[in-house]
Protein backbone atom coordinates (compact mmCIF):
# COMPACT_ATOMS: atom_id res chain seq x y z
CA UNK A 1 0.00 0.00 0.00
CA UNK A 2 1.37 3.34 -0.73
CA UNK A 3 1.90 6.20 2.26
CA UNK A 4 -0.59 8.75 0.53
CA UNK A 5 -2.79 5.83 0.13
CA UNK A 6 -2.33 4.46 3.90
CA UNK A 7 -2.59 7.93 5.04
CA UNK A 8 -5.66 9.04 3.82
CA UNK A 9 -7.88 5.99 4.93
CA UNK A 10 -6.20 6.43 8.27
CA UNK A 11 -7.28 10.20 8.26
CA UNK A 12 -10.81 9.64 6.60
CA UNK A 13 -12.29 7.05 8.14
CA UNK A 14 -15.54 8.20 6.50
CA UNK A 15 -15.29 7.81 3.39
CA UNK A 16 -16.70 4.82 1.28
CA UNK A 17 -16.01 5.75 -2.36
CA UNK A 18 -13.31 7.72 -4.27
CA UNK A 19 -14.19 9.26 -7.53
CA UNK A 20 -10.86 7.95 -9.62
CA UNK A 21 -10.70 11.10 -11.98
CA UNK A 22 -9.67 11.49 -15.85
CA UNK A 23 -9.88 14.33 -17.90
CA UNK A 24 -10.83 13.98 -21.41
CA UNK A 25 -9.42 16.53 -23.97
CA UNK A 26 -12.51 18.71 -23.43
CA UNK A 27 -11.85 18.95 -19.77
CA UNK A 28 -14.58 16.94 -18.76
CA UNK A 29 -14.12 14.57 -15.68
CA UNK A 30 -14.03 10.44 -16.54
CA UNK A 31 -12.93 7.59 -14.59
CA UNK A 32 -14.84 5.31 -12.05
CA UNK A 33 -15.80 5.06 -8.54
CA UNK A 34 -14.18 2.90 -6.45
CA UNK A 35 -15.49 1.21 -3.16
CA UNK A 36 -12.86 1.55 -0.04
CA UNK A 37 -11.90 -2.14 -0.72
CA UNK A 38 -10.75 -1.11 -3.92
CA UNK A 39 -9.01 1.90 -3.21
CA UNK A 40 -5.57 -0.12 -3.17
CA UNK A 41 -6.25 -0.96 -7.08
CA UNK A 42 -5.95 2.74 -8.10
CA UNK A 43 -2.37 2.70 -6.41
CA UNK A 44 -1.44 -0.91 -7.59
CA UNK A 45 -1.36 -0.42 -11.46
CA UNK A 46 -4.71 -2.24 -11.77
CA UNK A 47 -6.70 0.86 -13.29
CA UNK A 48 -7.19 0.59 -17.04
CA UNK A 49 -9.42 2.84 -19.38
CA UNK A 50 -9.43 3.06 -22.89
CA UNK A 51 -7.19 5.58 -24.39
CA UNK A 52 -10.14 6.91 -26.09
CA UNK A 53 -12.18 7.55 -22.96
CA UNK A 54 -9.78 11.06 -23.92
CA UNK A 55 -11.23 11.59 -26.94
CA UNK A 56 -14.93 11.22 -26.44
CA UNK A 57 -17.12 14.21 -27.55
CA UNK A 58 -18.81 16.47 -25.55
CA UNK A 59 -21.68 14.14 -25.10
CA UNK A 60 -19.43 11.39 -23.72
CA UNK A 61 -19.91 9.43 -27.61
CA UNK A 62 -17.28 7.50 -28.64
CA UNK A 63 -15.15 9.19 -32.11
CA UNK A 64 -15.64 5.77 -34.51
CA UNK A 65 -12.33 6.52 -36.24
CA UNK A 66 -10.82 6.29 -33.57
CA UNK A 67 -12.14 3.66 -31.64
CA UNK A 68 -11.43 1.36 -34.98
CA UNK A 69 -8.77 2.58 -35.96
CA UNK A 70 -6.72 1.43 -32.36
CA UNK A 71 -8.99 -1.25 -31.28
CA UNK A 72 -10.25 0.29 -28.71
CA UNK A 73 -7.23 -0.48 -26.70
CA UNK A 74 -6.62 0.43 -22.74
CA UNK A 75 -4.27 2.40 -21.04
CA UNK A 76 -2.99 2.31 -17.77
CA UNK A 77 -4.36 5.54 -15.27
CA UNK A 78 -2.55 6.00 -12.73
CA UNK A 79 -2.53 8.21 -9.45
CA UNK A 80 -1.31 11.71 -9.42
CA UNK A 81 0.80 12.34 -6.42
CA UNK A 82 -1.08 14.56 -3.57
CA UNK A 83 -4.57 14.75 -5.02
CA UNK A 84 -5.64 12.01 -3.28
CA UNK A 85 -8.40 14.43 -0.87
CA UNK A 86 -11.65 14.34 0.33
CA UNK A 87 -14.83 16.62 -1.51
CA UNK A 88 -16.24 18.29 1.19
CA UNK A 89 -19.44 18.63 -1.16
CA UNK A 90 -20.47 15.36 -0.80
CA UNK A 91 -23.45 13.62 0.81
CA UNK A 92 -22.65 13.14 3.93
CA UNK A 93 -18.88 13.81 3.17
CA UNK A 94 -18.50 9.95 2.34
CA UNK A 95 -16.47 10.29 -0.92
CA UNK A 96 -12.99 11.57 -2.02
CA UNK A 97 -11.42 11.94 -5.26
CA UNK A 98 -7.82 11.14 -6.77
CA UNK A 99 -6.77 12.58 -10.55
CA UNK A 100 -5.45 10.23 -12.80
CA UNK A 101 -2.85 10.22 -15.76
CA UNK A 102 -2.70 8.32 -18.58
CA UNK A 103 -0.26 5.92 -19.70
CA UNK A 104 0.50 3.34 -22.25
CA UNK A 105 0.74 -0.54 -20.38
CA UNK A 106 4.10 -0.45 -20.93
CA UNK A 107 4.42 2.42 -18.53
CA UNK A 108 5.36 5.94 -20.91
CA UNK A 109 3.28 8.47 -21.17
CA UNK A 110 0.47 8.44 -23.59
CA UNK A 111 0.59 11.79 -25.59
CA UNK A 112 -3.12 12.17 -26.11
CA UNK A 113 -3.45 12.65 -22.50
CA UNK A 114 -3.78 16.38 -22.37
CA UNK A 115 -1.58 17.04 -19.21
CA UNK A 116 1.42 15.04 -20.61
CA UNK A 117 1.19 17.11 -23.63
CA UNK A 118 1.63 20.18 -21.00
CA UNK A 119 4.72 18.59 -19.16
CA UNK A 120 6.45 18.39 -22.47
CA UNK A 121 6.13 21.79 -23.54
CA UNK A 122 7.26 22.79 -19.87
CA UNK A 123 10.16 20.59 -20.30
CA UNK A 124 11.15 22.76 -23.56
CA UNK A 125 11.38 25.32 -21.30
CA UNK A 126 13.32 23.66 -18.93
CA UNK A 127 16.18 22.67 -21.86
CA UNK A 128 16.85 26.48 -21.66
CA UNK A 129 16.98 26.96 -17.85
CA UNK A 130 13.39 28.93 -17.22
CA UNK A 131 10.68 28.03 -15.25
CA UNK A 132 7.13 29.63 -17.15
CA UNK A 133 5.15 30.89 -14.17
CA UNK A 134 1.37 30.95 -14.76
CA UNK A 135 -1.89 32.33 -13.00
CA UNK A 136 -5.51 32.33 -14.31
CA UNK A 137 -8.50 34.47 -13.53
CA UNK A 138 -11.75 31.91 -14.08
CA UNK A 139 -15.14 33.41 -14.62
CA UNK A 140 -18.44 31.59 -14.10
CA UNK A 141 -21.90 31.99 -14.04
CA UNK A 142 -24.45 30.99 -11.16
CA UNK A 143 -27.53 30.19 -12.67
CA UNK A 144 -30.56 27.98 -12.27
CA UNK A 145 -32.06 25.68 -14.44
CA UNK A 146 -36.29 24.27 -14.78
CA UNK A 147 -35.21 20.76 -16.08
CA UNK A 148 -38.59 20.72 -18.27
CA UNK A 149 -37.06 24.21 -20.08
CA UNK A 150 -33.48 23.80 -20.15
CA UNK A 151 -32.54 27.66 -19.93
CA UNK A 152 -30.75 28.97 -17.35
CA UNK A 153 -32.27 31.83 -15.10
CA UNK A 154 -30.45 34.53 -13.29
CA UNK A 155 -29.58 33.97 -9.60
CA UNK A 156 -28.79 38.58 -9.04
CA UNK A 157 -31.17 40.70 -8.16
CA UNK A 158 -33.89 41.75 -10.77
CA UNK A 159 -36.41 44.26 -10.98
CA UNK A 160 -39.96 42.94 -10.75
CA UNK A 161 -41.08 41.52 -14.19
CA UNK A 162 -37.77 41.93 -15.85
CA UNK A 163 -34.03 41.05 -16.20
CA UNK A 164 -31.50 42.56 -14.23
CA UNK A 165 -30.01 45.75 -15.73
CA UNK A 166 -25.97 45.72 -15.67
CA UNK A 167 -23.88 42.58 -13.26
CA UNK A 168 -23.06 45.07 -10.77
CA UNK A 169 -19.63 44.73 -11.21
CA UNK A 170 -17.40 44.47 -8.19
CA UNK A 171 -20.48 44.72 -5.66
CA UNK A 172 -20.20 43.36 -2.37
CA UNK A 173 -23.60 43.20 -1.82
CA UNK A 174 -24.63 40.47 -4.16
CA UNK A 175 -21.17 38.54 -2.84
CA UNK A 176 -23.07 38.75 0.41
CA UNK A 177 -26.04 37.67 -0.93
CA UNK A 178 -24.48 34.26 -1.98
CA UNK A 179 -22.15 34.39 1.57
CA UNK A 180 -23.17 30.74 1.98
CA UNK A 181 -22.10 29.45 -1.04
CA UNK A 182 -19.19 31.63 -0.85
CA UNK A 183 -18.00 30.26 3.04
CA UNK A 184 -18.39 27.05 1.96
CA UNK A 185 -16.05 27.63 -1.47
CA UNK A 186 -13.45 28.76 0.83
CA UNK A 187 -13.38 26.18 3.00
CA UNK A 188 -13.72 23.51 0.14
CA UNK A 189 -10.90 24.97 -1.19
CA UNK A 190 -8.63 25.07 1.79
CA UNK A 191 -9.79 21.09 2.33
CA UNK A 192 -8.30 20.54 -1.06
CA UNK A 193 -5.14 22.82 -0.78
CA UNK A 194 -6.56 24.99 -3.79
CA UNK A 195 -4.75 28.20 -4.30
CA UNK A 196 -7.60 30.47 -4.05
CA UNK A 197 -6.63 34.06 -4.19
CA UNK A 198 -10.43 35.39 -3.76
CA UNK A 199 -13.64 35.83 -5.96
CA UNK A 200 -15.40 39.16 -7.51
CA UNK A 201 -18.25 39.58 -9.03
CA UNK A 202 -18.20 40.11 -13.05
CA UNK A 203 -19.40 42.33 -15.21
CA UNK A 204 -22.46 40.32 -16.29
CA UNK A 205 -25.15 39.36 -14.05
CA UNK A 206 -24.59 36.32 -12.09
CA UNK A 207 -21.13 36.17 -13.19
CA UNK A 208 -18.34 35.92 -10.47
CA UNK A 209 -14.86 35.25 -10.82
CA UNK A 210 -11.95 33.43 -8.74
CA UNK A 211 -8.83 34.52 -9.21
CA UNK A 212 -6.12 31.83 -8.85
CA UNK A 213 -2.64 32.35 -7.29
CA UNK A 214 0.52 31.97 -9.62
CA UNK A 215 2.32 28.68 -9.94
CA UNK A 216 5.72 28.16 -11.17
CA UNK A 217 4.77 24.27 -12.26
CA UNK A 218 2.39 24.77 -15.47
CA UNK A 219 0.95 21.62 -15.37
CA UNK A 220 0.58 22.01 -11.30
CA UNK A 221 -1.60 25.42 -12.02
CA UNK A 222 -3.87 23.02 -14.51
CA UNK A 223 -4.52 20.11 -12.70
CA UNK A 224 -5.38 23.00 -9.87
CA UNK A 225 -7.92 24.63 -12.20
CA UNK A 226 -9.30 21.41 -13.25
CA UNK A 227 -10.01 20.64 -9.87
CA UNK A 228 -11.01 24.35 -8.99
CA UNK A 229 -14.02 24.06 -11.37
CA UNK A 230 -15.24 20.37 -10.60
CA UNK A 231 -15.24 22.25 -6.61
CA UNK A 232 -17.18 24.89 -7.68
CA UNK A 233 -19.66 23.54 -9.44
CA UNK A 234 -20.04 20.58 -6.18
CA UNK A 235 -20.23 23.31 -4.05
CA UNK A 236 -22.95 25.23 -6.14
CA UNK A 237 -24.90 22.17 -6.46
CA UNK A 238 -25.08 21.47 -2.58
CA UNK A 239 -26.65 24.71 -2.57
CA UNK A 240 -29.17 24.36 -5.07
CA UNK A 241 -27.18 26.44 -8.05
CA UNK A 242 -25.32 25.59 -10.88
CA UNK A 243 -21.87 27.07 -11.81
CA UNK A 244 -21.89 26.74 -15.42
CA UNK A 245 -18.52 27.67 -17.25
CA UNK A 246 -19.90 28.03 -20.47
CA UNK A 247 -18.37 30.09 -22.59
CA UNK A 248 -21.69 32.65 -23.70
CA UNK A 249 -24.19 31.17 -21.50
CA UNK A 250 -26.47 34.67 -21.87
CA UNK A 251 -27.18 35.65 -25.47
CA UNK A 252 -27.03 39.75 -24.82
CA UNK A 253 -24.22 39.34 -21.78
CA UNK A 254 -20.38 38.97 -21.28
CA UNK A 255 -19.19 35.97 -21.92
CA UNK A 256 -16.80 33.51 -19.33
CA UNK A 257 -13.83 33.61 -20.02
CA UNK A 258 -10.19 32.20 -18.80
CA UNK A 259 -7.59 35.29 -18.46
CA UNK A 260 -4.15 33.32 -18.25
CA UNK A 261 -0.90 35.36 -16.93
CA UNK A 262 2.47 34.35 -18.12
CA UNK A 263 5.89 35.14 -16.60
CA UNK A 264 9.40 33.08 -16.69
CA UNK A 265 11.87 32.14 -14.37
CA UNK A 266 15.71 31.93 -15.35
CA UNK A 267 17.97 29.48 -13.30
CA UNK A 268 18.62 32.41 -10.66
CA UNK A 269 14.64 33.00 -10.07
CA UNK A 270 15.40 36.34 -11.90
CA UNK A 271 12.32 37.05 -14.09
CA UNK A 272 13.77 37.25 -17.68
CA UNK A 273 10.57 39.50 -18.86
CA UNK A 274 11.98 42.32 -16.08
CA UNK A 275 13.80 44.91 -17.38
CA UNK A 276 13.12 46.78 -14.42
CA UNK A 277 11.22 49.64 -16.42
CA UNK A 278 7.38 49.52 -17.14
CA UNK A 279 8.49 48.13 -20.83
CA UNK A 280 9.93 44.73 -20.34
CA UNK A 281 12.67 42.70 -21.88
CA UNK A 282 13.10 41.97 -25.30
CA UNK A 283 12.19 38.73 -24.35
CA UNK A 284 8.54 39.45 -23.79
CA UNK A 285 8.00 40.98 -27.16
CA UNK A 286 9.46 37.97 -28.33
CA UNK A 287 6.76 35.72 -26.28
CA UNK A 288 4.46 38.52 -27.32
CA UNK A 289 4.87 37.81 -30.83
CA UNK A 290 4.78 34.25 -30.66
CA UNK A 291 1.61 34.17 -28.93
CA UNK A 292 0.06 36.84 -32.08
CA UNK A 293 1.54 34.81 -34.83
CA UNK A 294 0.33 31.16 -33.70
CA UNK A 295 -3.22 32.68 -32.24
CA UNK A 296 -5.34 31.90 -34.87
CA UNK A 297 -3.53 28.32 -35.06
CA UNK A 298 -4.88 27.97 -31.38
CA UNK A 299 -8.24 29.05 -31.29
CA UNK A 300 -9.30 25.62 -31.59
CA UNK A 301 -8.14 25.23 -28.33
CA UNK A 302 -9.05 28.93 -26.98
CA UNK A 303 -12.66 28.21 -27.89
CA UNK A 304 -13.26 24.51 -27.88
CA UNK A 305 -17.35 24.39 -27.95
CA UNK A 306 -19.41 25.36 -30.85
CA UNK A 307 -21.37 28.32 -27.80
CA UNK A 308 -17.38 29.42 -27.14
CA UNK A 309 -17.90 31.65 -30.61
CA UNK A 310 -20.79 33.48 -29.55
CA UNK A 311 -18.39 35.12 -27.32
CA UNK A 312 -16.09 36.64 -30.48
CA UNK A 313 -18.26 39.99 -31.18
CA UNK A 314 -16.91 43.69 -30.58
CA UNK A 315 -17.38 45.16 -27.19
CA UNK A 316 -18.17 41.80 -25.68
CA UNK A 317 -14.94 41.58 -23.60
CA UNK A 318 -13.50 38.57 -25.78
CA UNK A 319 -10.49 39.79 -28.33
CA UNK A 320 -11.23 39.10 -32.35
CA UNK A 321 -7.77 40.07 -32.89
CA UNK A 322 -4.15 39.13 -32.45
CA UNK A 323 -2.77 42.17 -30.84
CA UNK A 324 -1.32 43.72 -28.00
CA UNK A 325 -0.70 46.73 -25.80
CA UNK A 326 0.12 47.87 -22.61
CA UNK A 327 -2.41 48.09 -19.76
CA UNK A 328 -5.31 47.45 -22.80
CA UNK A 329 -8.10 45.45 -22.01
CA UNK A 330 -9.24 45.48 -25.70
CA UNK A 331 -6.64 43.83 -26.75
CA UNK A 332 -5.61 39.87 -27.17
CA UNK A 333 -2.25 40.35 -25.55
CA UNK A 334 -1.65 42.95 -22.32
CA UNK A 335 0.94 43.65 -20.45
CA UNK A 336 -0.37 44.93 -17.20
CA UNK A 337 1.27 47.67 -15.10
CA UNK A 338 2.42 46.92 -11.91
CA UNK A 339 6.22 46.07 -9.92
CA UNK A 340 8.39 45.33 -13.02
CA UNK A 341 9.61 42.11 -11.16
CA UNK A 342 6.10 40.76 -11.68
CA UNK A 343 6.28 42.17 -15.39
CA UNK A 344 3.73 39.64 -17.27
CA UNK A 345 1.84 39.17 -20.15
CA UNK A 346 -1.96 38.21 -20.28
CA UNK A 347 -3.42 36.20 -22.45
CA UNK A 348 -7.16 37.13 -22.99
CA UNK A 349 -8.85 35.01 -25.55
CA UNK A 350 -9.63 31.87 -24.10
CA UNK A 351 -13.21 30.94 -22.58
CA UNK A 352 -13.53 29.33 -19.37
CA UNK A 353 -14.42 26.15 -21.14
CA UNK A 354 -11.07 25.66 -22.15
CA UNK A 355 -8.96 22.52 -21.10
CA UNK A 356 -6.36 24.33 -19.06
CA UNK A 357 -3.58 21.88 -20.16
CA UNK A 358 -4.04 22.78 -23.67
CA UNK A 359 -4.48 26.19 -22.94
CA UNK A 360 -1.20 26.48 -21.55
CA UNK A 361 0.37 24.34 -23.58
CA UNK A 362 -0.78 26.28 -26.88
CA UNK A 363 -0.27 29.68 -24.93
CA UNK A 364 3.51 28.92 -23.65
CA UNK A 365 4.55 26.91 -26.94
CA UNK A 366 4.03 30.30 -28.54
CA UNK A 367 5.53 32.22 -26.45
CA UNK A 368 8.72 29.74 -26.56
CA UNK A 369 8.80 29.67 -30.52
CA UNK A 370 8.55 33.36 -30.68
CA UNK A 371 11.57 33.80 -28.26
CA UNK A 372 13.21 31.44 -30.32
CA UNK A 373 12.50 32.75 -33.94
CA UNK A 374 13.21 36.28 -32.59
CA UNK A 375 10.04 37.48 -33.68
CA UNK A 376 8.84 40.61 -33.76
CA UNK A 377 5.01 41.77 -32.24
CA UNK A 378 4.76 44.99 -33.90
CA UNK A 379 3.53 48.12 -32.49
CA UNK A 380 1.31 47.93 -28.97
CA UNK A 381 -2.59 49.55 -30.16
CA UNK A 382 -2.89 51.77 -27.69
CA UNK A 383 -6.90 52.50 -28.44
CA UNK A 384 -9.82 50.39 -28.94
CA UNK A 385 -7.93 47.19 -30.27
CA UNK A 386 -11.89 45.92 -31.45
CA UNK A 387 -11.56 48.22 -34.27
CA UNK A 388 -9.01 46.22 -35.75
CA UNK A 389 -9.16 45.46 -39.24
CA UNK A 390 -6.15 42.80 -40.30
CA UNK A 391 -5.83 39.36 -39.51
CA UNK A 392 -9.28 38.53 -37.90
CA UNK A 393 -9.14 35.54 -35.83
CA UNK A 394 -11.71 32.89 -36.66
CA UNK A 395 -15.35 33.18 -35.45
CA UNK A 396 -16.46 29.84 -36.57
CA UNK A 397 -15.85 26.51 -35.30
CA UNK A 398 -14.95 24.86 -38.06
CA UNK A 399 -12.63 26.92 -39.58
CA UNK A 400 -10.72 27.05 -36.21
CA UNK A 401 -10.41 23.10 -36.11
CA UNK A 402 -9.68 23.58 -39.99
CA UNK A 403 -6.57 25.84 -39.07
CA UNK A 404 -5.28 23.08 -36.15
CA UNK A 405 -5.80 20.64 -38.05
CA UNK A 406 -3.38 21.75 -40.98
CA UNK A 407 -1.06 23.68 -38.16
CA UNK A 408 2.65 22.30 -38.61
CA UNK A 409 2.82 24.58 -34.70
CA UNK A 410 0.47 22.61 -33.19
CA UNK A 411 2.00 19.61 -34.73
CA UNK A 412 5.38 20.26 -33.30
CA UNK A 413 3.98 21.83 -30.07
CA UNK A 414 1.25 19.36 -28.96
CA UNK A 415 2.25 16.75 -31.13
CA UNK A 416 0.91 14.03 -33.78
CA UNK A 417 -1.62 12.20 -31.39
CA UNK A 418 -3.02 14.97 -29.79
CA UNK A 419 -3.87 17.11 -32.96
CA UNK A 420 -5.16 13.84 -34.53
CA UNK A 421 -7.78 13.09 -31.79
CA UNK A 422 -8.32 16.72 -31.07
CA UNK A 423 -9.12 17.19 -34.58
CA UNK A 424 -11.33 14.41 -35.01
CA UNK A 425 -13.57 14.88 -31.36
CA UNK A 426 -14.23 18.41 -32.78
CA UNK A 427 -15.14 17.68 -36.10
CA UNK A 428 -17.66 15.14 -34.50
CA UNK A 429 -19.13 17.71 -32.33
CA UNK A 430 -19.57 20.30 -35.20
CA UNK A 431 -21.48 17.67 -37.11
CA UNK A 432 -23.77 16.91 -34.80
CA UNK A 433 -24.25 20.91 -34.02
CA UNK A 434 -24.55 21.45 -38.29
CA UNK A 435 -27.40 19.10 -38.35
CA UNK A 436 -29.62 20.17 -35.30
CA UNK A 437 -32.13 22.85 -36.81
CA UNK A 438 -32.32 26.02 -34.30
CA UNK A 439 -35.70 27.88 -33.11
CA UNK A 440 -34.52 30.87 -34.64
CA UNK A 441 -34.89 28.85 -38.36
CA UNK A 442 -38.22 27.77 -37.62
CA UNK A 443 -38.75 31.34 -36.57
CA UNK A 444 -37.18 33.22 -39.91
CA UNK A 445 -38.76 30.33 -42.33
CA UNK A 446 -41.31 28.05 -41.41
CA UNK A 447 -43.68 30.25 -42.34
CA UNK A 448 -42.36 32.93 -44.00
CA UNK A 449 -41.07 30.67 -47.28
Amino acid sequence: MSVELDWFLRAHPEITTVEALLPDCNGVMRGKWLPRPKFSKIYGGELKLPKTALSLDIWGRDVEELVFSTGDADGLCKPIESTLLPTPWSPGGERGQVMLAMYDLDGTPYMGDPSHVLAQVVERFAESGWRPVVAAELEFSLVTVDRDQPLPSHTCPKPAGGNPVGGNTYGLDVLNEQRDMMEDLRTACDAQDLPFDGVVKESAPSQYEVNMQHVDDPVLAARQIIMMKRLIKGVAAKHGLIASFMAKPFEDEAGNGMHVHCSVLDKDNRNIFDDGGEKGTPLLLNAIAGCLTYMAESVAVFAPTYNAYRRFQKGTHAPTYPCWGYENRTVAVRVPAGSPAARRLEHRVAGADANPYLLFAAILSGMLEGIRENLSPGDPISGDGYTQEEAILPVYMQDAVRLFSESDFIRNSLGDELQRIYTLTKTQEINEFRRRITELEYLSYLERL
